[in-house]
């Protein structure tokens, strides 16, 4: 049983190295705005058109901003929903594993 212990506390420590590296872009406001995330959540990269910028909209940029990390986390989630999925799926007990 120790040995399975060591082995999926790799193959998680592995997972969570991939997460790290994959990325999820996303836009809103017709790619006004881009979001980048990596497999974790955690936002790597705004991009903001300048042209959006030009405008003087700030109310409008903020909303678009928030949309496009929510976007990007909500997908990132989604990766790491996947990742565990996989995990868990060879083993003969439900696995829990922390929340991203």
């Amino acid at each position: 049983m120790l040995q399975f212990q060591q082995q999926m506390q790799g193959r998680w420590s592995e997972i969570q190295s991939q997460l790290a590296q994959q990325t999820v872009t996303v836009s809103a406001g017709g790619g006004i705005v881009q979001a980048t995330a990596d497999g974790r959540g955690q936002i790597r990269a705004i991009k903001i058109d300048p042209q959006a910028v030009s405008q003087g909209d700030v109310e409008m940029l903020e909303d678009l901003v928030l949309a496009a990390v929510a976007e990007a986390q909500k997908r990132a989630a989604e990766l790491y929903q996947a990742e565990v999925r996989k995990l868990a799926s060879g083993l003969p007990f439900p696995l829990q594993l922390p929340p991203l």
